[in-house]
């Protein structure tokens, strides 16, 4: 492996180094004081309460969701094997509840079970070797194989045969919670009917009629609880995370044929993802021959912010398990579709079900304006305005750098009356919506983006400790949502910065990358102690990498193209130092000159050696997806 060695000296500390090794510090001290106050010695979380219809199992995993990330990226030593302690933890908690049978999900929805997921694929990606969770891997994508004993695919019909299925196999209906559905939900009235057909049932207030919520549950139950639905493409990751241990073509041909199956009805309605197939595999089935109305589908309750992650998520695992970008049209489609009904108004706030958030996020008040499409589709044609969902656009751009995509993201960067360069101080569940000053900062248009943004991310761990201090040990009955607001991990401006991606797709996304920053000395991945990256630039054939020692000691740093090793490295271009510290005789602290030199690399990865007080900046020159996708073992230099 060609290994360089960093001679550039420090002159002074960059502040985004300094705030970066800050924040590892910090996020150490969060994750270890969660575990102490709210979670058992054996990894699950202190709860008294009890489970209600068939919702939770998420809700007890996504408090350590993105704790394997933290640990790829420079995490504590201990903090990986914390990880699995609460997932096995949780795991058992769950089976004890009856929610989880042989360690996986009993059944329910892929919204739910995408949110699930993070915990697992982290660990998977973080720690390969472990042979327990490689065989949990294979097991679970199993499940959903045409020759499994579930009977959760159909092959013949190319489809999930229900919209909550696991590994107890398909489990119809939607939940014996809405065996009726009422009105004395105020947190789903603004969402409106599950079912615009119901009869006696055309407004919210219907619901109050005698015998009017029961028709709606039956019908929600029949209708919406068997068949395909477009959110069980998010079931393909689990096919593509098993693959990239040993490349079982089962697993792939599995997943790119369902996805392929979704591609063709989509081609068949008019180029516009469908979101329901009923029992015998035809779209609209069960739903008076209508496109729209399947569970989490157009209609109801979120539409596209649902469907657009599901079809991201299976998008990019296509391109992994391929190697090619053909099949993104699955999501683009998507944006192709909302965007020909595309309007340029204000008052975001008041604009739909997701308003108020959306406004919040942008920092929009009433005058801002905004690019918005319709999220939703019904009888009556398309609604629901919001703005286009910059993270599908991001990823379809970051993964194929399709003219599109780019389009688009100027298109709304243009449309938008809100600086996109200012990093807003917020922090929700999925750990994202900080894209646009990022892309902004990769296009050198937001020069000062890491230190905005690494000073934020530290404002949140704070927030996070300041809130658990005051929190109780264990939450209320019901209130299974109680961690996730207090998880103090935040990692995703360490993602961006450190590796160049964002951070993986919340419901059910597998892990990205551009580079792989690991520990040579020490065979693990993650910044080395005292060691800090920034990745300025990420463009189709290069990458701009910093790296940076703050401390005393020598480290050494492995540096890998693509998420998971399938980018090959050309060569690089990197700087030299010399002149420094000068004369002792003389006042002035002199620059050190500066020179360049190009190594041939012809390979995945290279080792920077970084001594004391050093750094080096990287131009790798990248061909993306020569090699073969695969979960990257880490080894020592003297494993080497």
């Amino acid at each position: 492996m060609t290994r360089i060695t960093a001679s550039v000296p420090l002159r002074g500390i960059p502040r985004w180094a300094l705030l970066e090794r800050e924040l590892l510090r910090l996020l150490d001290l969060g994750w270890r004081r969660f575990e102490e106050r709210f979670c058992e010695p054996d990894g699950s979380l202190r709860y008294n309460g009890s489970m209600y219809g068939r919702d939770g199992v998420d809700d007890f995993y996504e408090p350590f969701f993105n704790w394997p990330a933290l640990y790829r990226l420079g995490g504590a030593d201990d903090l990986l094997d914390a990880a699995k302690r609460h997932w096995e933890g949780i795991t058992s908690q769950m089976t004890a509840f009856g929610f989880v049978r042989d360690e996986y999900e009993v059944g329910y929805d892929w919204f739910h079970q995408g949110e699930s997921l993070s915990l697992f694929l982290g660990i998977c990606a973080a720690d390969p070797a472990d042979l327990l969770f490689r065989e949990r891997a294979r097991r679970f994508a199993g499940y959903y194989l045409p020759d499994s004993p579930t009977g959760n695919y159909d092959s013949a019909s190319r489809m999930i045969v229900a919209p909550h299925t696991g590994a107890g196999g398909p489990r119809w209906g939607v939940g014996e919670d809405w065996a009726e559905y009422s009105a004395d939900q105020p947190g789903m009235e603004i969402y409106g009917l599950p079912l615009l057909d119901v009869e006696g049932v055309s407004s919210w207030d219907d619901l109050r009629a005698p015998g009017a919520a029961a028709r709606m549950g039956a019908s929600m139950q029949e209708r919406m609880g068997r068949g395909d639905t477009a959110v069980n493409l998010t079931a393909t990751t689990l096919a593509t995370n098993a693959w990239l241990y040993d490349h079982d073509d089962r697993y792939r041909d599995w997943a790119l044929d369902y996805i392929d199956a979704w591609r063709e009805r989509a081609a068949a309605n008019d180029g516009v993802l469908p979101d329901n197939v009923g029992p015998s595999g035809q779209v609209g089935e069960l739903h008076g021959g209508a496109w729209y109305g399947g569970h989490y589908g157009w209609s109801w309750p979120h539409g596209l912010h649902t469907i657009a992650s599901a079809a991201t998520v299976a998008a990019l695992n296509s391109v992994v398990l391929s190697g090619e970008t053909g099949r993104l049209d699955l999501a683009q489609g998507l944006l192709d579709t909302v965007l020909a009904h595309a309007v340029t108004w204000d008052r975001i706030a008041t604009r739909g079900s997701l308003g108020p958030g959306w406004a919040e996020r942008l920092g929009a008040d009433d005058d801002a304006t905004e690019l918005l499409v319709p999220y939703r589709y019904g009888p009556h044609g398309w609604f629901d305005h919001h703005p286009v969902p910059i993270e599908t656009a991001m990823w379809l751009d970051w993964i194929g750098h399709a003219a599109e995509a780019r389009d688009l993201l100027d298109r709304i960067r243009t449309s938008s009356s809100t600086d996109w360069r200012e990093v807003r101080w917020f922090h929700d569940k999925e750990e994202q919506g900080h894209e646009a000053p990022w892309l902004e900062f990769l296009d050198g248009r937001n020069e000062d983006y890491p230190e905005k943004a690494l000073d934020m991310a530290i404002g949140q761990v704070l927030r996070r400790l300041a809130l658990i201090d005051r929190a109780d040990e264990t939450p209320a009955d019901g209130d299974i949502h109680f961690w996730q607001r207090l998880n103090p991990v935040v990692t995703e401006v360490l993602t961006q910065l450190v590796t160049g991606a964002p951070p993986a797709v919340y419901y059910g996304g597998l892990p990205f990358a551009r580079v792989i920053i690991a520990d040579a000395q020490r065979g693990r991945p993650g910044l080395p102690e005292d060691v800090a990256a920034l990745v300025r630039r990420a463009g189709e054939d290069s990458v701009s990498l910093e790296l940076v020692n703050v401390g005393d000691y020598d480290r050494e740093v492995e540096v890998t193209a693509g998420s998971f090793g399938e980018d090959h490295i050309a060569s690089v271009a990197f700087d030299r130092g010399g002149n420094y510290p000068g004369d002792p005789h003389d006042y002035t602290i002199p620059r050190p000159s500066i020179s360049y030199d190009v190594r041939q690399i012809d390979g995945p990865r290279l080792t920077v050696s970084l001594p004391p007080r050093t750094r080096i900046t990287l131009e790798l020159a990248i061909a993306r997806r020569v090699y073969r996708a695969t979960h990257q073992l880490i080894r020592s230099t003297q494993e080497n």
